[in-house]
């Protein structure tokens, strides 16, 4: 199907005037509408305004440009059918072969902060996605075009078959035309669900924009895929900076380690293997937080992820070239960070905007989705209740709360023991609480003595414990809640362990 006309109308205008003007050489008509047609002009490239075909001004501040028959019908005529044809001639309509649109900034407009609705409203596109449903639609005679960067493609298409488009390139184009309504209106969808009610609106509308396919998924078997959920904020909006490719398995550690050092204060440093800390620590540098951390586990440690809550800096960047590490995640890379890196060419380096958080999170199921608000919650002084007959010290305070913390990273069931700010042992993912406390003591590098431990969930039975009291632990930090917390209360106090309750638990699962 030669292209004879064709209707251009963009709001991301990269590439829009070359475009323009080459079609305009193959003797292409060109329509266009309000600030498209303005640029064209600007840019010398003749063009016929949308209002001179339909006969009928833009109206209501350009919310109505495109919705008209003399546009529509010649979009969705068929070519192969007489009656159409008829019809178009008996109306005075010529048909539009190529339809060019992209849609009102609506996704970049609500990210903005203290955005208003009228604000957001005003950013819903209508005709757009009317003419890109159309145009899609009839793809076996009209070609539709959402993304600049097809832009030279469909050129060099053009140019080799002498003005014409194939019908897998249509077909591919209008595919590419669906999803991006789709992942436009769910866009809206989410943002409008914001006022409701409920977090959870009855339809989740859901589209997501593939980041890269993936080498595999989770083992070599299987095929896998990154999507970015837009809305959702996290890893999502990661650039990689320099390595290989990222893994399916990368990316579910990446996730895990940024969440849990943007959870410390201070210049802190977590090693995730297999989506749980091994180890975690908070220094004065930043050097000195990895190695502690790294320390922690080493053998764990070799081929990890880890995460820095703070832009990279060199001391630390030259301390982490020395050993293997599959990719570090942070908000930035200062030039002596990048420099003592770029030798270490498969060492993956990512970079999350500071701040940027997982707002809820999305799991899958067989046949289903499972979505929650992530959990963000913090540790209030007023919440915590000491519950043995010894409070904790300061020091042990201050431990119990590190833990806490990294706990909370953790895969369910799960103990932390810590000392002066950093992990001693981590017993992740265990059936039986006491196994994980047991498992952590067996994990220690460091002396567990004097240390203090954090329990994700309650502490069912005093088993647990007993095995910290075994180890040296001289205070814990649990939820509480248990119909056993008698038992386990005296179980302290016959050790002399300080003991607190949370109030609140977090289970991972």
């Amino acid at each position: 199907m030669k292209v004879r006309r064709a209707l251009l109308s963009v709001s991301d205008k990269r590439g829009l005037a070359e475009f323009a003007r080459a079609l305009a050489a193959w003797g292409i008509t060109l329509l266009s509408t309000g600030g498209t047609a303005r640029a064209l002009r600007e840019a010398g490239v003749p063009v016929t305004e949308v209002s001179e075909v339909t006969r009928s001004p833009e109206m209501l501040d350009g919310r109505v440009k495109t919705l008209h028959p003399a546009i529509h019908g010649a979009i969705l005529a068929r070519r192969d059918l007489p009656a159409h044809q008829r019809e178009l001639e008996a109306a005075g309509i010529v048909p539009i072969d190529l339809v060019c649109v992209n849609l009102y900034p609506f996704r970049e407009t609500v990210a903005h902060p203290g955005v208003s609705t009228a604000e957001a409203l005003e950013q819903i596109d209508i005709g757009g996605p009317a003419l890109l449903r159309s145009a899609a639609k009839n793809h076996p005679a009209v070609a539709v075009v959402v993304n600049p960067e097809r832009y030279a493609a469909i050129l060099a298409e053009l140019t080799a078959s002498g003005g014409a488009l194939s019908d897998p390139t249509r077909a591919a184009l209008a595919a590419e035309a669906f999803r991006h309504t789709a992942l436009y209106d769910a866009a809206i969808a989410t943002h409008l669900a914001q006022e409701e009610a409920s977090p959870f609106p009855s339809v989740l509308a859901l589209a997501a924009e593939k980041v890269q396919d993936l080498r595999y998924g989770e083992n070599p078997h299987q095929a896998g895929a990154f999507y970015r959920v837009p809305g959702l904020g996290g890893l999502g909006q990661a650039r990689q900076l320099q390595g290989k490719e990222l893994s399916y398995n990368n990316l579910l550690d990446c996730d895990a380690a940024w969440a849990a050092a943007h959870d410390l204060p201070g210049a802190g440093c977590v090693v995730v293997k297999h989506t749980n800390p091994c180890g975690a620590a908070l220094r004065p540098s930043q050097v000195e937080a990895y190695r502690r951390g790294r320390d922690t586990d080493p053998t764990s440690a070799y081929g990890g992820i880890l995460g820095f809550n703070r832009p990279l800096e060199a001391p630390a960047a030259v301390e982490i070239a020395q050993t293997f590490v599959e990719v570090v995640v942070a908000p930035g890379y200062t030039e002596g960070a990048l420099t003592a890196l770029k030798g270490r060419k498969n060492l993956r380096l990512l970079v999350v905007p500071e701040g940027e958080l997982t707002r809820q999170e999305l799991r899958s199921v067989g046949g289903g989705l499972l979505l929650q608000e992530a959990d963000r919650a913090t540790l209030e002084e007023q919440a915590l209740r000491a519950v043995t007959r010894r409070a904790p010290t300061t020091q042990e305070m201050a431990d119990l709360r590190f833990a806490w913390i990294v706990v909370k990273h953790v895969k369910s069931n799960a103990i932390v023991f810590a000392h002066d700010g950093a992990t001693v042992g981590v017993g992740a993912g265990q059936m039986s609480r006491v196994d994980a406390c047991r498992l952590a003591v067996i994990k220690a590098c460091f002396p567990t003595k004097g240390s203090v431990v954090a329990s994700d969930a309650f502490i069912p039975f005093r088993d647990a414990l007993d095995a910290a009291a075994e180890a040296g632990a001289t205070a814990v930090i649990q939820p509480g809640g248990s119909v056993r917390d008698t038992e386990v209360i005296q179980a302290a106090d016959e050790h002399g362990m300080a003991m607190v309750f949370t109030g609140m638990r977090h289970f991972r699962h």
